[in-house]
């Protein structure tokens, strides 16, 4: 008990004192490149899904077409291309945002 009076007098000191600990920004170099490993790899995925999106959907335009079904096909290959640019610019955004 002592030391969490002791811990939150300490926290209040800070605050008293009218300075604050301001940690640095930068990640450890030893995790920043596994991060950049996985973004890549992911986005690396959201491409390739996005390529396989846009090819699918053609190919289920083709069919329906070839049968004489109509379809709503443009509303998916919107969806598709939507998400396509949402994975094109994911960094950007998020980098303009928090940056």
């Amino acid at each position: 008990m002592f030391k969490a009076i002791a811990a939150k007098a300490h926290q209040h000191l800070y605050l008293a004192d009218g300075t604050v600990p301001n940690p640095t920004k930068d990640a450890p170099p030893a995790l920043t490149g596994k991060v950049d490993t996985v973004l890549g790899i992911l986005a690396w995925a959201g491409t390739a899904a996005g390529v396989a999106g846009v090819l699918i959907t053609g190919a289920m335009m083709a069919i329906s077409m070839r049968r004489g079904e109509g379809s709503e096909h443009m509303g998916r290959l919107g969806m598709v291309l939507g998400g396509c640019v949402l994975v094109a610019t994911a960094g950007p955004v998020v980098t303009f945002v928090f940056a």
